[in-house]
């Protein structure tokens, strides 16, 4: 999406600050002990109450309202009353909302409880290359610039990025003009940020798998080795400055 007036730029905005709440609350709800299901119902019941849809049903009839993935699971989980949260296990909650029109994109990874497995770095090391990247994301930058980014800072701590998952444009629809935002510098990738496009910008940092595979749900994306991944992600709004980070309201600054 380019925003092309002040009613578009109003209304994506307050898709974005709603999706930042959901994010938020479900974050703090999350523990061990519930189920993906149960975690799953609360971001739902919050999206009625601000009167915004799930995008990933809307779209793509996804069979829950947020993708909810553990440990292994990079993208794409769907929440079960089977999956039961347990101490130490790696949380990605993935909200994507529809809100009067206007589509909104964020996530992040957390650690359940207490960090059992040691997975702090990890988690850290994503929110890093997220804020990096994001500082790049301005007109006239090359796509590709910011792969590299997040690349690098993920092999200076040691870790490697998922090359098959990337971030995308979004604004009316989940995914949009640019289609892919990789974690890599994907040299192939002319394109470049313009002035008034708004993107969803992604991490997806491993412990040690590059690519991800299709489980036979026909949707979560896991890795093949049982590698960890983590995954941060904002919608923002590219301008010829500093990018204004539209899920970043309301205190989700201490979750991204």
């Amino acid at each position: 999406m380019t925003v092309t007036s002040q009613k578009e730029s109003d209304g994506i905005s307050a898709a974005g600050k709603s999706a930042a709440i959901i994010l938020r609350e479900m974050c703090s709800f999350a523990s061990p002990g519930i189920s993906t299901l149960e975690l799953d119902a609360f971001g739902l019941r919050l999206m009625k109450e601000l009167g915004a849809v799930s995008a990933p049903m809307k779209f793509y009839n996804f069979p829950k309202a947020t993708c909810i993935s553990v440990n292994h699971e990079a993208a794409h989980g769907i929440p079960s009353a089977k999956n039961i949260l347990r101490e130490g296990d790696l949380l990605n909650i993935d909200v994507s909302l529809e809100q009067n029109g206007y589509v909104a994109d964020n996530g992040c990874s957390l650690i359940v409880g207490r960090d059992i497995h040691h997975l702090a770095p990890l988690v850290q090391c994503s929110k890093e290359a997220l804020q990096l990247a994001v500082q790049q994301c301005v007109h006239g930058e090359k796509i590709r610039t910011i792969g590299k980014i997040i690349f690098e800072h993920a092999k200076k701590n040691n870790f490697r990025v998922i090359k098959n998952l990337t971030g995308h444009g979004v604004g009316k629809s989940l995914h949009e003009f640019p289609h892919e935002i990789a974690c890599y510098e994907d040299k192939q990738n002319t394109n470049k940020f313009k002035k008034d496009l708004v993107v969803a910008v992604e991490t997806f940092i491993s412990t040690k798998a590059e690519y991800v595979q299709t489980e036979s749900d026909g949707w979560t994306l896991s890795t093949p080795d049982g590698s960890f991944v983590a995954q941060h992600e904002h919608t923002i709004l590219i301008t010829e400055g500093e990018p204004i980070i539209l899920t970043y309201e309301n205190g989700i600054e201490n979750i991204l």
